[in-house]
C-alpha cells in the first residue's frame, strides 16, 4: 500500500468536504475547489478525516493513490490558507511592474516581457526585484512562478536572473588567465 494514500487527511474546522462519485468539492475560507479521482479510488470521510482508498490492486491504480491523496491534501490546504511562492530578479535594470492584469518583467532584452496574470492568482510586488505569485491552487501557483523564472533563469556564474526565494545557484569558476 502506498505510504503517503493510507495516510488520513484532517479537515479544519472551517473547511467543508463534500464528495460525490468521482467527485471533491472543498469549500473554505479562500475560495472553492473541485476535482474528479479515477475509477477504481474511493475517497470517504469520517470525523473530520478524508481517507483515500483502492478498489483494486491494479498497476495505474497504486500509482494514482498516493498522488490523489496529496493533491485533496493540497487543495484542503489552499482554501484554508493561501500558497505563495516568492521570485527574486537580481542584475542590473532587472524588474518586475504590475499594471492591470499583466505581470511586465525588465529583463535586459530589447523588449519588456508581459505575462497574463490569472484571475485566480493574484501577485504581490513586494519591491521592484522581489515577487509573490499567490493563490489557492498548488499547481497553478507552482506554474505561473515557473513560467516568471524560465524568462531569465539565473546564470551559474554572477548568478543573474531570476531565481526562487531561498534557491541556492550552484556557481561556476570562470575562466583562468594565463
Amino acid at each position: 500500500m502506498s505510504r503517503i494514500g493510507k495516510k488520513e487527511i484532517i479537515i479544519p474546522k472551517d473547511v467543508s468536504v463534500e464528495i460525490n462519485d468521482e467527485k471533491i468539492i472543498v469549500k473554505g475560507k479562500h475560495g472553492t475547489l473541485e476535482r474528479t479521482f479515477l475509477e477504481g479510488i474511493k475517497v470517504s470521510t469520517n470525523d473530520n478525516k478524508i481517507v483515500v482508498t483502492r478498489e483494486n490492486n491494479l498497476k495505474r491504480t497504486r500509482a494514482f493513490h498516493g498522488l490523489i491523496r496529496a493533491l485533496i491534501q493540497n487543495m484542503v490546504s489552499g482554501v484554508n490558507e493561501k500558497f505563495s511562492k516568492t521570485l527574486i530578479a537580481e542584475g542590473v535594470g532587472y524588474k518586475f511592474q504590475v499594471e492591470k492584469k499583466n505581470l511586465i518583467l525588465s529583463m535586459g532584452y530589447s523588449h519588456p516581457i508581459e505575462l497574463p496574470i490569472p484571475d485566480d492568482l493574484s501577485i504581490n510586488l513586494e519591491s521592484p526585484t522581489k515577487i509573490s505569485v499567490i493563490g489557492i491552487e498548488k499547481e497553478k501557483v507552482g506554474f505561473l512562478a515557473a513560467q516568471i523564472r524560465k524568462v531569465r533563469p539565473p546564470e551559474p556564474y554572477k548568478g543573474k536572473g531570476i531565481r526562487y526565494e531561498g534557491e541556492t545557484i550552484l556557481r561556476k569558476a570562470g575562466k583562468t588567465g594565463k
